[in-house]
């Protein structure tokens, strides 16, 4: 939001091009308070109405009120405005203060959110053009000569603030709504700041009130009243206080210093192609140069070298843009003095390294951070437990052999699977949501393995191949006399397909069975039991981020990448898709992934320290709770935000399609379930009419997308209610030295979930996942030149400290 200066040049004194308007006693305030009041220290109060914009009531209110979230409220918050509208003369005449009471109380029911994101646009769209110039300018002219400045206005706060910021004034005084869980009840906090009287227009009273003409206008004698009903021209962000006792040793609460428990340490990192990894990664050489070596254990893609995985990642990838921006032409020289990559395979014996590298690894390493893993929710079966299950346990016995080394692993919160309340900070030995009895990780982990070779021979027998050359004969495209080598290649590729869905449906079955709602928590579960069955004395820490999205700070604010976990979703909100079945009081877990680092951070330093928790989720549900009815609202009006920026139909009636939450059964009956019958129904009557293809078959293949996302989301938006707590991270934070604090300190009770979803994560996702979603390739930028500083060539060589192999940059 464009917060206007204190002092205006002359260019920026004709505010926005607007056309001049006549204010009533314009030059009262050269004539008349610069000569009888001198600057002093109190506050002086400048009303709106009539000097700087033609305000009503009854128009913005109406404006809030045809903006609601639902068609069904908007009009009947329509009827009720115009009943207000009709009552309001005789109310006016009656008692001015108890008019305004009951003009707003047409508001009852609607957030807090949608009436600071509406207040914010009808300012920009309808107040801001109409602002008269003469009253800015005089306005400016008494802020420059040192006075304390209240815009007073009749008109909410939410419409005010936005235009006191635009003013650059810092404090208003206006009317404010009484909110209980974030909902408007209706009521207006006092004081009430009634409207003008009836003959205000015609004689034209001055705009500059001292506090005990202010008073006389609104009926109040005490003059204090006023001065404590000033509040900041900001937004009022709620902040939780959450008292933190700490009962455990004094070891844990004794000072902690991230960059000491790191400086000269040698780490290796897992995972640095990943999300969080890359985060992790270049904050850590932004915050702690003085680490020693990162190691970066990188597969090898077929032709595609670990080295150039990562040298691809430091030329293309946004997150090291800092990075690059504090060391410029030294940025490669930097990267190379403290990181060394690796080339191996976490689902390997040994990690797939080389002796040379393993003995080097194992000698030197003091902490190896895992943040690999497949996040697919429903993959095959074999995927999820050489990426997820063994590659753990062949870390862990890696690390077992090291010297001194000890293992920070990234689980999920959601290992908690179909369970309701708080989830504490523990692992439980073969633990199972369904409660399954004398249940064994161990065996379940070895059954599985068997259950897939089962599968794999099955796949490979008769009675498969002879279902698949049926299908390879019978299908519409292929040609009739289909035989030989291209038979044999047609059921080659229908087995791959026919393995790989039947090992899909597998995993996602036994997950079922078991009380996890898919593939990917029961691996990362199956993970932590068995590395607390077999890590005895070694310093694990097991790390459950809950839903990692868009970054806050760094690397910088509103960085994503991929199509992660909200992103299907939300897009889902932005289209004419409206009735999302949901629990509205189920706790939307959402953690930014710079929290995450910093939380990964504190971690590292405790468990190289030894003085680390075994578990530690990083999760906002306790600390910071955003539930479903609020993150779905909040989706709508960031969407609202960026259609009524843009021009056209389309973006016309985007904006006015909100998406509401519904049960279950409500969205069976009237959303994408419903719809699809109709077609089939449609599809049934048309088949005997001689047509090329079914009616309406692309809606319905739309409508079948949609229903598959919402089954495929359902554990996590309506079922399940999860409150996960985090006090291990909070007390490793709070025992931080005061001057790390800014950089590494966990704190998700200050997250503004309005500022982070409007301003942040959704437009996030437009820039970096939206794309992807569509089909469409991300915004082009410039590969970075890492070509060394002192470097005269066309091209040189950079040593990466690994056995003496290069980097060439051309």
């Amino acid at each position: 939001m464009y917060v206007h200066p204190l002092q205006l040049t002359a260019s920026q004194r004709r505010f926005d091009g607007a056309e001049a308007h006549d204010v009533p006693g314009a030059n009262w305030f050269k004539t008349h308070l610069l000569r009888s009041e001198p600057k002093s220290s109190g506050h002086v109060y400048w009303r709106a109405e009539g000097s700087l914009l033609e305000l009503t009531a009854v128009r913005p209110i109406a404006f809030f009120t045809w903006n609601a979230q639902t068609f069904t409220e908007r009009w009947m918050r329509r009827g009720l405005v115009l009943l207000m509208a009709a009552l309001r003369p005789v109310l006016y005449a009656a008692n001015r203060t108890f008019a305004t009471r009951v003009v707003y109380s047409v508001l009852r029911g609607i957030s807090r959110d949608r009436l600071d994101l509406l207040g914010e646009e009808y300012f920009h769209y309808k107040l801001k053009p109409y602002l008269k110039p003469d009253g800015v300018r005089e306005l400016h002219e008494l802020v420059s000569s040192g006075s304390k400045v209240v815009l007073v206005s009749q008109g909410l706060d939410h419409v005010i603030r936005p235009l006191a910021q635009h003013l650059g004034l810092t404090e208003i005084l206006a009317n404010r709504m009484e909110f209980r869980d974030g909902i408007a009840t209706g009521r207006l906090l006092d004081p009430v700041i009634r409207p003008r009287g009836i003959f205000a227009r015609v004689s034209s009273p001055k705009p500059v009130r001292s506090a005990q003409e202010l008073g006389r206008d609104l009926g109040i004698a005490n003059t204090e009243i006023l001065e404590r009903a000033a509040v900041p021209a900001t937004r009022n962000v709620p902040r939780q206080e959450r008292p933190l006792v700490n009962f455990d040793v004094p070891q844990s609460s004794a000072p902690l210093s991230v960059k000491s428990a790191l400086r000269g340490k040698h780490i290796m990192l897992i995972g640095v192609t990943g999300f969080i990894g890359k985060v992790w990664l270049a904050d850590t050489l932004l915050d702690v140069p003085e680490v020693r070596r990162i190691y970066l254990l990188v597969r090898r893609q077929k032709s595609n070298p670990a080295k150039q995985r990562f040298q691809k990642l430091l030329e293309e990838s946004p997150v090291f843009d800092p990075l690059y921006e504090r060391h410029g032409r030294n940025f490669a020289q930097f990267v190379s003095d403290r990181v060394q990559v690796v080339e191996g395979d976490v689902t390997q014996t040994g990690l797939g390294l080389n002796a040379a590298d393993s003995e080097l690894l194992r000698r030197e390493l003091d902490l190896v951070i895992n943040s690999s893993g497949l996040t697919d929710f429903n993959p095959d079966l074999r995927d999820a437990l050489s990426t997820n299950v063994d590659a753990a346990m062949n870390i862990l016995e890696f690390v077992r052999q090291s010297d001194h080394a000890g293992l920070l692993h990234l689980s999920t919160c959601y290992v908690a699977g179909a369970r309701d309340g708080r989830v504490s900070e523990t692992v439980r030995p073969d633990y199972t949501p369904a409660g399954v009895p004398n249940f064994d990780s161990e065996l379940e982990w070895r059954a599985l393995h068997r259950l897939f070779e089962e599968t794999e021979k099955r796949a490979e027998g008769p009675e498969v191949t002879d279902e698949l050359r049926r299908q390879a004969i019978a299908k519409e495209h292929a040609a009739k006399d289909l035989h030989g080598a291209a038979l044999e290649n047609q059921i080659r590729k229908n087995r791959v397909r026919w393995l790989r869905n039947e090992l899909t449906e597998l995993g996602r079955r036994r997950a079922k069975e078991l009380g996890w709602p898919n593939t990917y928590t029961l691996s990362k579960s199956l993970a932590e039991s068995l590395l607390m069955k077999y890590g005895t004395g070694i310093a694990i820490a097991i790390v459950r981020p809950a839903i990692v999205e868009s970054s806050t700070r760094q690397p910088f604010r509103g960085w994503n990448e991929g199509i992660n976990t909200s992103a299907s979703l939300s897009y889902l909100l932005g289209t004419y898709f409206r009735q999302l079945p949901t629990n509205e009081r189920k706790r939307l877990d959402v953690i930014p992934v710079d929290a995450v680092c910093r939380g990964m951070s504190l971690i590292a330093a405790a468990v190289i320290e030894r003085r680390n928790d075994v578990v530690y989720q990083l999760a906002t549900s306790v600390a910071n709770p955003c539930d479903m009815r609020r993150s779905i609202e909040l989706t709508s009006l960031a969407h609202r935000k960026h259609y009524r920026a843009q021009e056209g139909m389309e973006s016309w009636l985007r904006l006015r399609f909100d998406a509401i939450p519904v049960s279950k059964e409500r969205y069976n009956l009237m959303s994408a379930p419903a719809q699809r019958a109709i077609i089939k129904t449609i599809q049934r009557i048309a088949a005997p009419l001689p047509l090329k293809k079914a009616p309406l078959a692309r809606a319905d293949r739309n409508l079948e997308r949609v229903e598959k996302l919402i089954e495929l989301f359902e554990p996590f938006i309506l079922q399940n209610e999860h409150d996960f707590t985090a006090e291990n991270v909070e007390k490793l934070s709070q025992a931080l030295v005061p001057e790390e604090r800014e950089l590494f300190a966990y704190d998700a009770s200050s997250l503004d979930w309005y500022d982070y979803w409007i301003n942040i994560h959704i437009p996030a996702l437009r820039k970096w996942t939206y794309p992807l979603i569509e089909g469409r390739p991300l915004e082009a930028r410039v590969p970075r030149n890492l070509e060394p500083a002192d470097s005269n060539a066309s091209a040189e060589t950079m040593k990466t400290g690994t056995n003496g192999a290069t980097w060439r940059y051309s």
